[in-house]
């Protein structure tokens, strides 16, 4: 197993919180809840506050929106409420759709997955780099393969390991967590992903694409090269941008493709 990245997740419950302390304790990163539901007053009072105060004590940020979506438009609804509350600001994490009412999970494994893809697919479109937060148990019950895959996964299961089989970036794995400057308990995060290089690189979540940096002629950096790949049997966008180290909504925007989940073979893409 490669580096990986220590961190917490906060809401307002956590109150006032001394982001120095909590990164001098070792903490790389924390993802702090923007709000929930689908109305502007139901942003995060502490929001604004904590992405302030994390940002100057130097740590990574990301967000996560608690959803209470009965329908995909009211997912729609949360990702353009949440598109609105994080508008301007820069993140080196994804930003996370928190699916874990029962109310949803009972309506069963396509509806959960129409509420995951719609949020996603929105955030996607606005140049964020989406993702899922939901416990394990939920995950493998109301949540195909494919979702699973195709956005960054951060699963919750409290104990000394995460049982799910597939792959995922994140895991959270504890809810009484303690750290200085946090009074109370805070969940514990581990991460496996370099998510603040590869968003950065591909210019998502509010940071600009890094140019190639320019050899011995200055405009070396406005000649990056573009890539064109074609499409062979079995590829999907997830496959190719891996290949690539890109990220699916950058492909989506720089091919102008309406669907992503339909290329066809012999297909041309640019990766740029």
């Amino acid at each position: 197993m490669g580096k990986t990245f220590k961190g917490i997740d906060v809401s307002q419950f956590q109150g006032n919180i001394d982001f120095g302390k909590v990164k001098k304790s070792g903490v790389e990163f924390v993802i702090i809840r923007a709000g929930f539901g689908w109305y502007a007053h139901q942003k995060d009072p502490f929001f604004e506050q904590n992405y302030k105060r994390a940002k100057a004590a130097g740590l990574k940020v990301g967000v996560y929106w608690y959803s209470y979506a009965m329908s995909e438009a009211d997912a729609k609804e949360e990702a353009e409420t949440c598109l609105s509350i994080i508008k301007g600001k820069q993140f080196e994490y994804p930003i996370y759709f928190d699916l874990e009412e029962s109310s949803q999970f009972r309506k069963g494994r396509a509806f959960c997955d129409s509420l995951v893809k719609t949020f996603c697919n929105a955030l996607e479109h606005a140049g964020y780099w989406a993702g899922l937060y939901i416990s394990r148990s939920p995950l493998q019950q109301y949540i195909s393969a494919y979702v699973a895959k195709r956005y960054a996964l951060w699963v919750a299961e409290y104990g000394s390991r995460c049982n799910f089989s597939g792959t995922y970036g994140m895991w959270q794995y504890s809810s009484t967590g303690r750290v200085s400057g946090i009074s109370g308990n805070v969940d514990m995060d581990i991460c496996y992903v370099d998510y603040p290089a590869k968003i950065k690189a591909a210019g998502l979540n509010g940071f600009r694409k890094q140019a190639v940096s320019p050899t011995s002629k200055p405009s070396a950096s406005s000649t990056k090269k573009t890539v064109t790949y074609t499409v062979k049997r079995g590829n999907t966008l997830s496959t190719i941008a891996q290949r690539y180290k890109t990220t699916v909504a950058k492909l989506v925007k720089d091919n102008g493709i309406k669907n992503a989940n339909l290329i066809y073979v012999g297909q041309k893409i640019k990766i740029k």
